[in-house]
Order: structure tokens, then C-alpha cells, then sequence
């Protein structure tokens, strides 16, 4: 009777205890500095989710190594669903073919990043296995833009100038495997191979943006959000966008598909993810909660204001989908020979 009643009290406490979550505050990991379209995203998702699972949700910017130190932080978290995890296309889909041969490990101190060379090796962490995709939340739709002295003001017109200036053009990333670099190596490719410089820089809406912005390059792939305020100043041309239709804040920007190139529809879209072996309730308490916050008309408000747009799945089809962004830009990746530097 004693051994029946501990089974008993073994099987029922977890549930008590997942039915009474959360009882602390949440850590949002953000594989980013403060500043940059994830941390954006994640400050306007705070409050209201704070509000409606009645616990502080506390940001987390785990910034270095592309992004792979604060995802290695969650994937490696307890699954007890007191660590999100905000990633993205560039650390989820991009990363585990940019840097296959990076293990990403902690020590006493530090964070380290070491390179694997005596053994074919993959990333540590691995988004697919290691990671829960609870929902997507939002899409950051991407744009083209370029220095305003730079002579071609539609794509059409880029090509032209490229294709007669071959190798005295050069564009701006935030680094060779980063989603901006893979989708102007697309856009070169597509366009009959286009012969133009890559510049990287050590981050995108910061030091890459500020250097087109300086004239050090001529044009470049980033975030809509990391590039409004420049374009709306005069301080950047917006030659194009990205998505799928035309942005409200630029209506009159076309996209690349109605300039010719339906391959550069993309945009760095962003979900939450949880470790691997969180409970199903919880992940179902916090995709409950997240759908809420999207509905919300400030968080939408301030998202919109941004450059961002609201999308959402359920956890299935979120899965489904970073599955085929893996494929689509590992496939770039490849092709590019695009690798950590």
C-alpha cells in the first residue's frame, strides 16, 4: 500500500506543478545585442505577455557567434518552460549550414566557440532535434536599398549598371553566411551572374547600415525595420522589398517579384522556440498566451510601426515550415560556398 501510494504521488505532483505554471519569471533568450529587429520584436512581446501569464518575462540578449551562443544557452536550458527562446531564420535555418563545423560550448567563465578540424563535424545544438518550434510571430520583410548617390533607383536599372561595371560594385552584410549576403548571392545569380564585391561587416543594423549609410558601399539586402528611419530621412535609397506584396510603409517601393525576381521573396521571420522534452501542456499554455499577445492591437500597432508584420501557426505547421526554410537556405549556402569567416 505504501509503494501504491508513492507511485501515486509521483504520477500526480508533476501535474499539479505543470498545471500551476508559470510560478516565476520566464527568461526570453534573444541571440542578439539590444537594438537590432530581435531584440525589437522581443521588447514589444514582453509586457503583454508578462500581463496575461502573470509572471515577469525577462530578456535575455545573448549576443556572438552569429546568434549560436544564445540559441546553444536554450537548447541546453531545462525544459521546464522557464526559458523561450526567440530565434529566427539566421540562427535556426542558416546557421547549421553556415557553420558546420562549430561546436558551441560552455565552460566555467565564458562562452567559447571552437572549431572542430581533425573530424567532420555538425553543430552541437541542433535547432531540428534540440528545439521545440511552438509558433511563428512575426515577419520582418527585408528591402533593398542603396547610398542615395548611387546612380540606378530601380532593379531593373542595377542590373544594367552592374552588368557594364563588372567587379566595381560592392555590397554590404552583416557577414558571410548571413541571410542579407545569401540573398544578394541569389539575386547576382539569378540576374545572369552579376560581378560585384561583398564587404562583411561584424553586424547588420548596426555597423553594415551606418557604413552604406557613410558611402563606404553602394547597396545592400537588410530589414525593413533596420532601414526605415534612414530611408524616410533621404539618408538611403529603397530600391525594393522583399515580400511577398508591397510594404504600407513604402507602398510605393515594388517588390523583387514585380521586378522580375521571385526567388528574392524572403523575409527573416522569427518564432518561439523551447528546449526539447518541455511538457506538452506547457508548450500549449505558452502558444495560447503568444496568440493572445499577437492579437493584441498595440503590440500589433508597435510591430507595424517597425516594419514588421504579424504572422502566426500552430506548432505543427511552424515545425513543417522551419523544416523547408533549412532545406531553401542551406541549398543557398551551398551553392554561394558561403561559410563562417
Amino acid at each position: 500500500m505504501k509503494k501504491l501510494l508513492c507511485l501515486l504521488v509521483a504520477l500526480v505532483v508533476p501535474t499539479i506543478a505543470w498545471a500551476q505554471y508559470p510560478n516565476k519569471p520566464i527568461r526570453m533568450i534573444v541571440p542578439f545585442a539590444p537594438g537590432g529587429a530581435s531584440d525589437f520584436v522581443g521588447r514589444i512581446l514582453q509586457p503583454r505577455l508578462t500581463e496575461l501569464l502573470g509572471q515577469q518575462i525577462v530578456v535575455d540578449n545573448r549576443a556572438g557567434a552569429s546568434g549560436n551562443i544564445g540559441m546553444d544557452a536554450a537548447a541546453k536550458s531545462a525544459p521546464d518552460g522557464y526559458t523561450v527562446y526567440l530565434g529566427n531564420v539566421g540562427t535556426v535555418a542558416l546557421n547549421p549550414s553556415v557553420f558546420p563545423k562549430l561546436t558551441v560550448t560552455p565552460t566555467k567563465d565564458f562562452i567559447a566557440i571552437t572549431q572542430v578540424v581533425d573530424v567532420p563535424g555538425v553543430m552541437v545544438v541542433n535547432p531540428v532535434k534540440d528545439l521545440i518550434a511552438v509558433t511563428q510571430v512575426v515577419d520582418v520583410p527585408g528591402v533593398l536599398v542603396a547610398h542615395p548617390a548611387f546612380p540606378p533607383s530601380t532593379v531593373k536599372e542595377l542590373v544594367e549598371y552592374a552588368k557594364v561595371n563588372p567587379g566595381k560594385l560592392n555590397y554590404a552584410s552583416p557577414g558571410a553566411g548571413s541571410q542579407n549576403r545569401l540573398e544578394m548571392e541569389v539575386f547576382r545569380k539569378v540576374a545572369g551572374g552579376l560581378d560585384m564585391v561583398h564587404v562583411p561587416y561584424k553586424g547588420g543594423a548596426g555597423p553594415a547600415v551606418a557604413g552604406l549609410v557613410g558611402g563606404e558601399t553602394h547597396l545592400m539586402f537588410v530589414t525593413a525595420s533596420s532601414a526605415m528611419n534612414h530611408v524616410k530621412s533621404g539618408r538611403l535609397r529603397l530600391i525594393a522589398v522583399t515580400s511577398a506584396k508591397r510594404l504600407e510603409a513604402f507602398p510605393d517601393a515594388p517588390t523583387m517579384a514585380e521586378s522580375g525576381y521571385p526567388e528574392l521573396t524572403s523575409g527573416s521571420w522569427q518564432g518561439i522556440f523551447v528546449p526539447t522534452g518541455t511538457p506538452k501542456d506547457v508548450v500549449d499554455k505558452l502558444y495560447g498566451a503568444i496568440m493572445e499577445t499577437m492579437k493584441t492591437a498595440e503590440v500589433r500597432q508597435r510591430l507595424a510601426n517597425g516594419g514588421v508584420e504579424v504572422v502566426t501557426s500552430a506548432p505543427g505547421e511552424f515545425a513543417q515550415f522551419v523544416a523547408r526554410e533549412t532545406d531553401r537556405w542551406g541549398k543557398a549556402v551551398r551553392e554561394a560556398g558561403a561559410t563562417a569567416e
